[in-house]
């Protein structure tokens, strides 16, 4: 294992997009765009990020007490979630299961288990359980609300909400055939490639299901192989990536990278393969500027995430989900380093 010479992540350029209703979605370079206001689907990342962070201080909690306010406000009649909000605090949107559902699903279920103190876990349970209630016929919505529901389910196996969740990823997250080794659900890889391997991961572990958990690991050796070119990651595109798709391709978005590293340290978890960490090493080293360009992919005066790898170099707008896929991937490597210097 080489040495990440990594400090804890630093949330300066988060607290920056930060104010007390919610989360800028947008920048352009380091200063928010605010005329495009919030969403569900950034300030869930965000959560999730602070609830996973070691050393909580007063500024991480009160930012986790904005964005669990904004969560739950974004709540809607029958299980359903709005997810986007101008900056007059009016919600813009219809509510819908789309992936915002998935994900405030994921990110409340997450404040369940490690939010700060009880208060923040019993309101961030009781907005898993009423969401939980909804039903999605959207893929990555389901993702998404099974990564939160895996939390609930391992810290409290009589969660009947989350066991429904993660039942449903066996019915419709596994490869239906294998065409030419082509070990995924669908006909080509999407976004967020590595939250669909890390779904499988914690529905076979929550649901104690091993044949589901060896599925999940063959389907993130699978994963690793296709999004890998000469020794480093060359994560799918915008666009989307097939069996005999080219390499390398852009835009890349920073988010590809951070769910990698997720489903990663989820398999070191379950399996205790130090091979795993090597993965998430790996991702770290993508922002550090192994990559297909060379080039580091955030801005260390400000700690803003880069908003993708273009075939010209990083779109150096700093916007909210590249910020927190840094920092969360940032995160997950100081915890990795942090394990090898016991």
């Amino acid at each position: 294992m080489s040495t990440l010479l990594i400090d804890q992540p630093i949330f300066s350029h988060l607290s920056h997009m930060t104010t007390s209703r919610g989360l800028y979605e947008h920048a352009l370079l380091d200063e928010a765009r605010v005329e495009h206001g919030y969403c569900v689907d950034d300030v869930a990342r965000a959560f999730i990020l602070l609830c996973r962070q070691p050393d909580k201080d007063l500024e991480i909690h009160s930012f986790q007490s904005v964005y669990l306010d904004f969560l739950l406000d974004a709540i809607a009649p029958e299980g359903k979630c709005h997810n986007r909000m101008g900056i007059d605090g009016y919600w813009t949107d219809a509510p819908s299961t789309a992936d915002c559902w998935g994900r405030a699903i994921w990110a409340l279920g997450v404040g369940a288990v490690y939010g700060t103190d009880i208060n923040m876990r019993s309101r961030s349970l009781a907005g898993f359980q009423l969401l939980a209630q909804g039903r999605t016929a959207d893929r990555m919505s389901l993702v998404f609300a099974a990564l939160g529901a895996g939390e609930v389910l391992i810290s409290d196996p009589s969660d009947a909400f989350a066991r429904h969740i993660l039942k449903e990823v066996k019915h419709n997250l596994l490869p239906s055939e294998n065409h030419g080794g082509w070990l995924w659900p669908e006909p080509r890889l999407r976004y967020s490639n590595g939250s669909v391997v890390e779904a499988v991961l914690l529905a076979g572990w929550g649901l104690r299901d091993m044949d589901l958990l060896l599925q999940g690991l063959h389907m993130l050796k699978f994963l690793l192989e296709i999004e890998t070119h000469e020794g480093h990651f060359s994560v799918t595109p915008t666009e989307g990536r097939g069996l005999r798709d080219r390499k390398p391709a852009f835009d890349q978005q920073p988010l590809e990278v951070a769910a990698i590293a997720d489903a990663c340290a989820r398999a070191w978890d379950f399996t205790g393969n130090p091979r795993w960490l090597l993965e998430v090493e790996r991702a770290w080293e993508w922002f550090m500027g192994k990559n297909d360009l060379g080039v580091q992919m955030f801005d260390s005066k400000t700690g803003g995430g880069y908003d993708g790898l273009t075939p010209y170099g990083p779109n150096l707008n700093q916007g909210a989900e590249s910020t927190i896929a840094m920092l969360s991937t940032a995160q997950r490597a100081a915890q990795l380093q942090s394990f090898f210097e016991r």
